[in-house]
């Protein structure tokens, strides 16, 4: 059994940290209050003028070293400005992705991939949105995907189906994972995957194909199918067979990252929830002195307190460059829980009018829901921590 104690011990800042960083991406989210999102949500179209604005601000390139024209920023930082995008009650999903799937090709890329696009996604010429890993059929079982790349002489021959590939239609880049060596070939189900850099620009109408799903939440996802895709073998990052191995070493990082935006949701709930409690009077009397409304309020907030502890030591443990996957995992487990609760906190306490999409309450709540769900669920979260921390039988 792994125990905390076991871990060195790390420095990690209680105040408000990063405050120019939080100043910065409050005055941008400003500019785009809930009637930008509510039509957005409408019209289930893409943020490209939210997109351009915290492109501008050079917010998306926070993790791109300074070498690639970057912010050269700790992950912690990155997340901050998740965060305070969701705290402000916008939605980063549009942003969030090319922060941590560059972070593949930025610590396996070759110099000549690193050269050749981080410059320009830092820039805002590229965006690396894309993220083809889930299938119809494996779904969370990812060493038994079924898209294949075949070696052809100079290029690999790509035959396959992704699904909930969200901003496809939006980016230019993908990274693609994809078996180049038969399950029944390989010692270890884990290998034989492969991950390339595919040029989207190029592919689509060549055998990549992109279908819009309607989905409960405005994340502009899709399904991707693959016929006879021919990719130069350039594409390819690392080592043929390696690729599981790098995609899940920036699971962490993700799981991180994005557990910053289950807190953003977790604080604006609740901020929300007490103006409306203090305001809204009902029996000539805020409906705030009821401890029916309080007791879930405040409850949301201390479970939005603890994972933010948690949040800050995971994100301070892999600054520190230490083992963190069971803190990682923790804050994505603990993030989401408080959302959660603090969103059905804020639409108990606003009863009818959470319904009214004016309030935006409604699409907030759709949008925290997914955060129990992908990009890892709560379950299997559970399960990792039964086996990996607490010595438990494997499960799965």
């Amino acid at each position: 059994m792994t125990h905390t104690s076991d871990t060195p011990a790390v420095s990690m800042d209680l105040g408000d940290d990063f405050p120019d960083i939080r100043e910065g991406v409050r005055r941008i989210c400003a500019d785009f209050p809930g009637a930008y999102w509510r039509q957005l949500d409408e019209e289930e179209a893409y943020p490209s003028a939210f997109v351009k604005a915290m492109t501008g601000a050079g917010y998306l390139s926070a993790l791109i070293p300074e070498t690639y024209g970057g912010a050269g920023l700790p992950l912690r930082a990155a997340g901050v400005i998740l965060e305070e995008i969701h705290a402000s009650g916008g939605n980063a999903s549009a942003t969030h992705a090319q922060m941590y799937t560059m972070g593949t090709v930025l610590r396996h890329g070759s110099a000549a991939q690193k050269s050749e696009y981080l410059p320009r996604i830092a820039a805002g010429q590229l965006r690396l949105q894309a993220f083809g890993v889930t299938e119809p059929t494996s779904g969370t079982d990812t060493t038994r995907l079924k898209t294949r790349a075949v070696r052809e002489g100079d290029h690999y021959v790509v035959n396959g189906q992704k699904i909930w590939t969200s901003r496809a239609l939006y980016s230019d880049l993908m990274l693609l994972l994809a078996r180049t060596t038969p399950l029944e070939q390989v010692t270890k189900r884990t290998e034989g995957l492969s991950v390339f850099l595919v040029d989207m620009r190029e592919a689509v109408g060549n055998g990549m194909t992109i279908r819009p799903i309607k989905a409960m939440i405005n994340h502009n996802t899709t399904e991707v199918f693959f016929d006879n895709l021919r990719i130069p073998a350039s594409a390819l990052i690392g080592e043929e067979g390696r690729g599981l191995r790098y995609i899940m070493d920036g699971m962490n990082a993700e799981r991180i990252l994005v557990s910053h935006e289950s807190l953003g949701d977790a604080k604006w709930f609740v901020e929300t929830a007490v103006k409306y409690a203090n305001e809204r009077v009902v029996f000539d009397r805020p409906i705030g002195k009821n401890q029916g409304i309080q007791f879930p309020i405040a409850k949301a907030y201390a479970q939005t307190q603890a994972a933010e502890l948690m949040l800050r030591k995971a994100a301070a443990v892999f600054e520190a460059g230490q083992p963190c996957g069971e803190f990682a995992n923790l804050s994505k487990l603990l993030s989401a829980e408080a959302a959660w609760e603090a969103g059905e906190a804020c639409m108990q306490t606003h009863g009818g009018f959470a319904y009214a999409r004016e309030y935006d309450i409604e699409r907030k709540w759709r949008e925290a829901r997914v955060q129990r769900t992908a990009p890892i669920s709560t379950n299997l979260i559970l399960s990792f921590v039964a086996e990996h921390v607490l010595g438990l039988p494997r499960s799965y």
